[in-house]
């Protein structure tokens, strides 16, 4: 990404779009700081922070178990933004982008890979469907995560249905089906909680007497 901005630096236009609204057209401009370097920017910092938190998690030892989903969900999150990023330019250089589709579709399918790969994701602080539930049971954690994975992918598919309607109505039930899944998935962590006999209590959490 950052070759191509330095590349596309003295051809670019003063101007470039920066942001589209619902109906995928563009309703602000920036400048080529904010057009060519601000999505480099975010993925320098966003991706070595990512291969940081497994050294500072306390359930750090957990990651060898799930190395190549993080690796996975890692270039997923990274291609996403660069495949943002390359519409961006394309639209900026005149090609006609239809982002109301490719923005959508590229959210939907990123849900999608996530959904079939955060059931394989195991105890951590920092990745995954953190409620204190599941922090303080295995079963709850277990449950908790192949149901969000299922849910992920259902959420991808509405995402990248709404890209290809477009419709006011479509968008509201992403929005409500979003809501009503994160809801579902902390209420359901709670329920398996209650009923496992294992749980324990979050680190730091537990009586002691000074």
């Amino acid at each position: 990404m950052w070759s191509v901005a330095a590349a596309a630096w003295r051809f670019a236009p003063d101007r470039l779009p920066v942001h589209w609204n619902l109906a995928g057209e563009v309703d602000r401009y920036g400048g080529k700081v904010e057009g060519l370097l601000l999505l480099p920017l975010l993925v320098t910092a966003l991706y070595p922070l990512l291969l940081l938190l497994p050294r500072i998690d306390p359930g750090r030892a957990n990651y060898a178990t799930f190395a190549d989903v993080y690796t996975l969900i890692r270039l997923s999150i990274t291609a996403m933004l660069a495949f943002v990023y390359a519409c961006i330019l394309l639209a900026s250089f005149g090609y006609h982008v239809d982002m109301g589709l490719l923005i959508p579709l590229a959210v939907g399918i990123l849900f999608c890979i996530l959904g079939n790969v955060t059931g394989k994701i195991r105890p951590n602080w920092f990745v995954g469907v953190r409620t204190p539930w599941t922090l303080s049971s295995r079963d709850s954690w277990n449950k908790t995560h192949r149901l969000a994975g299922r849910l992920f992918v259902v959420l991808g598919c509405t995402f990248a249905a709404y890209g290809f309607l477009q419709t006011v109505w479509m968008l509201t039930a992403v929005i409500a089906l979003g809501v009503a899944m994160l809801l579902w998935i902390v209420i359901y962590s709670y329920l398996v909680w209650r009923h496992d006999p294992n749980r324990l209590c979050p680190a730091g959490t537990s009586p002691h007497s000074d």
